[in-house]
């Protein structure tokens, strides 16, 4: 038996199967045929106002407030009293008789300027909303354990929107997440790592791939040197051929040989720029690989520069 039949149904008594009509202005449901009331105080689900087309819309009509922030205490369910402005509203003094509560406390106020510089961080950088809302819940916990006492509010927010880009599979480089906050690299990686231990939580290793389709299509590069460079760079950490350099400096060299082998040739400061990292970096990390240049190409790479033609830097 379904559980629908087992729910009461309005209906006449005396027609069952007629269509009944819902007079919204006193709230009854009343039968076609004989007029009789089947119920009353009906509630009406639709809105409490009008709006006609030649209303300017300066106020929202709307009386329900914000929307609820579960990440607040309370979840922000807060009325405010608008100010008053006849005289009932004034005391003999002149004072406000009805006033605001102003009790919203400090942690609470700390936390909403929080969520809002990790959003203006995040616009800047064009992150999501599921990113915004995993770096606030972040945020919030590391903030209601207390266990970064001393550090800025800014920099814990700045390590928490790092995290967050890691644990979505879209990491950042730490120089991406500085250039839109007002905290040094050095400060944002002792908050990632304090945090890491405070929550008791991982994030995956970043690898070459994770950067080297946004830095090849900053740079303009065609899907032939993206794929390239993304193959050079999967080889030549295979091969072990970059023992301790970051997978940031090894896609930028794996860039700049794919591009330099293709007609879409990219100096050393255009991929830096993009990538983030010195000219001396990529110079290092090109020298490493470039002697086995000629196992690192993919099979079916069109050359447009010979492998012995390469730049030796």
């Amino acid at each position: 038996m379904s559980s629908d039949s087992s729910l009461p149904k309005v209906q006449c008594p005396n027609h069952p199967d007629a269509l009944l009509v819902e007079d919204y202005r006193a709230g009854d449901m009343i039968c076609p045929e004989c007029g009789l009331v089947v119920g009353d105080r009906v509630i009406d689900v639709g809105s409490e106002w009008r709006t006609f087309s030649n209303e300017k819309a300066t106020k929202d009509p709307s009386r329900v407030g914000d929307a609820q922030n579960p990440l607040l205490n309370g979840g922000d369910l807060t009325t405010m009293i608008s100010k008053g402005t006849g005289a009932a509203s004034f005391d003999e003094f002149g004072n406000n008789k009805y006033q605001n509560r102003r009790t919203m406390s400090s942690s609470d106020r700390a936390m909403l300027n929080a969520f809002k510089e990790i959003t203006t961080m995040a616009d800047r950088i064009n992150l999501p909303r599921n990113i915004i809302d995993r770096t606030n819940n972040l945020f919030k916990q590391v903030y209601e354990q207390k266990s970064l006492k001393g550090r800025s509010n800014d920099a814990i927010a700045s390590a928490c929107l790092y995290i967050a880009c890691r644990q979505e599979g879209v990491p950042r480089t730490f120089k991406e997440i500085c250039a839109v906050s007002r905290i040094s690299k050095k400060e944002i990686g002792r908050c990632f790592k304090l945090i890491l231990k405070a929550l008791e939580t991982s994030v995956d290793l970043i690898t070459t791939g994770d950067f080297m389709s946004r830095f090849c299509s900053n740079l303009g590069l065609p899907k032939q040197v993206q794929m390239a460079a993304t193959y050079i760079a999967r080889k030549a950490v295979e091969l072990d051929l970059v023992p301790g350099r970051s997978p940031i400096s090894v896609a930028a060299a794996a860039i700049y040989m794919a591009s330099q082998a293709s007609a879409e040739k990219k100096t050393q400061k255009e991929i830096g720029d993009i990538a983030g990292v010195a000219d001396v970096t990529i110079r290092q990390s090109y020298r490493l690989i470039y002697p086995r240049a000629a196992d690192l190409f993919p099979p079916d790479f069109k050359f447009d520069t010979p492998v012995d033609k390469l730049p030796q830097l």
